[in-house]
């Protein structure tokens, strides 16, 4: 019988998790009955989200259970099937647990062409991390060519798509990352136009008013806390903000407090919503090939953060928290068969 590890939630973390949360276990593959099919992890995606899915708090999505397997996208190859509509070598991706080995029903996975893209790609700049970008940016924050818009954590797999589509719109784009490498990646690699390291700079709120000389009319937020205190004091009449992430607080014990930030919507007549990517999953498909036609063209480029050998899993995910990837943070798990 092949070797089939997989990673349970241990513990709840208290604060930021670690490596002592997780736990790796054996598990027997059950013999395929009809219409199932066994996977093969190839790639596996670690995200900021999953940290609120490893408390018990109440939240838009059900919590892991502690004990069970942790689930999240994976890109994986069908390698045995009973299913008529999923052939072996076909590969999907899906919302699967962190395992080596699955055997799975077969609904709720999409085909994927793997000559088209690499196959990571369907975990970020084509999946959820793109999909986020699109519409947070584009339905809420709806840039006009000439305005400026201001993305945190923009060295992320969602900022980095952000950041590049706001520019195909014609618009002055300021990124807020913690580190030179990171800024000048942006600037350089990303065509960001101005960049701010919030990790040495004494003075957010100056540093982007210096960024921002008209203003900020659109904001994407994927941090919160003092950074987007210190964005909001640049904002611009009619300003919208989308509230992708808040990752600055995931992992506090208490209530945090800040900016009262009312008074400053209601002078500026600005406009600030919290949205999830599957608010928009009517119109996925659309989203999904304009981005897809955005990276043939070479109008989006795309960075990966890959760990390679499943037991990196968490090492991955627990990166996230002190920025060690810039793009999307993967795993890659094993090489296609056929």
């Amino acid at each position: 019988m092949m070797e089939n590890k997989t990673i349970l939630l241990g513990s709840r973390p208290h604060g930021t998790p670690t490596i002592e949360n997780f736990e790796f276990t054996q598990t027997d593959l059950s013999p395929l009955q009809e219409e199932e099919v066994l996977l093969k992890a190839l790639y596996v995606s670690v995200d900021p989200y999953m940290r609120g899915r490893m408390s018990d708090a109440k939240s838009y999505v059900a919590p892991y259970e502690v004990g069970k397997p942790i689930m999240g996208g994976v890109v994986a190859e069908v390698i045995d099937s009973k299913n008529e509509k999923l052939q072996k070598g076909t590969v999907v991706v899906g919302n699967l647990p962190w395992q080596q080995y699955i055997v799975h029903h077969g609904k709720g996975l999409n085909s994927i062409d793997p000559n088209m893209s690499p196959l990571s790609y369907h975990l970020g700049i084509l999946g959820m991390p793109g999909l986020t970008a699109y519409f947070g940016l584009l339905h809420i924050g709806q840039p006009k060519e000439g305005e400026t818009v201001v993305v945190s954590g923009a060295a992320g797999a969602v900022g980095t798509v952000v950041g590049q589509i706001a520019k195909l719109k014609g618009c002055r784009v300021v990124g807020i990352a913690g580190s030179d490498d990171k800024i000048n990646f942006l600037k350089n690699d990303l065509g960001f136009d101005e960049g701010i390291n919030y990790k040495t700079t004494s003075n957010i709120k100056e540093a982007v008013a210096a960024a921002c000389p008209d203003g900020v009319d659109v904001y994407f937020d994927n941090v919160g806390g003092e950074i987007s205190d210190a964005v909001i004091f640049s904002l611009n009449k009619f300003a919208r903000i989308a509230i992708c992430g808040q990752i600055s607080f995931y992992n506090n014990t208490s209530p945090a407090t800040g900016l009262r930030v009312e008074p400053i919507l209601l002078k500026k007549s600005a406009m600030m919503k919290g949205f999830i990517v599957s608010d928009y999953a009517e119109e996925f498909g659309k989203a999904a090939r304009e981005l897809a036609s955005w990276v043939k063209e070479g109008k989006l480029q795309y960075q990966e953060t890959v760990k390679e050998g499943f037991d990196q899993i968490p090492e991955a995910f627990l990166g996230l928290f002190s920025g060690e990837n810039t793009g999307k943070q993967l795993v890659k798990v094993a090489e296609r068969e056929y």
